[in-house]
């Protein structure tokens, strides 16, 4: 599965690294704690957070993720978005809380 076809089955709003979308997910690691997410995710994996600043995109160009799922419609600061804008990471957001779309994608990762 891409990020693209991620992002359209769960209606996920795109708010950067939109030139990055055809990437191949591995995964998805789900965590708020950026030192688990250094020492865990695996390179491909989505991260699914309420992290939304911009050490979270460093976090993920330092381990090579597919993508960033940012829940409960917390808004990213500009900074995060610019970071992962220039990294060409895509930054990708939805309303939806955290076990919820942790259950969406191991399902969707599963079929």
């Amino acid at each position: 599965m891409t990020v693209e076809e991620l992002a359209k089955a769960l209606e996920l709003k795109v708010l950067a690294g939109s030139n990055n979308l055809g990437r191949t997910i591995s995964g998805a690691y789900v965590s708020d704690m950026l030192s688990d997410v250094m020492g865990n995710a695996a390179e491909g994996n989505v991260l699914i957070t309420i992290q939304a600043h911009k050490n979270v995109a460093a976090v993920a160009s330092l381990r090579d993720l597919a993508a960033i799922v940012v829940t409960r419609g917390i808004t990213p600061e500009p900074d995060c978005i610019r970071h992962c804008e220039a990294e060409n990471i895509p930054l990708l957001s939805t309303a939806e809380n955290t076990f919820e779309v942790a259950g969406k994608i191991y399902t969707l990762l599963r079929q």
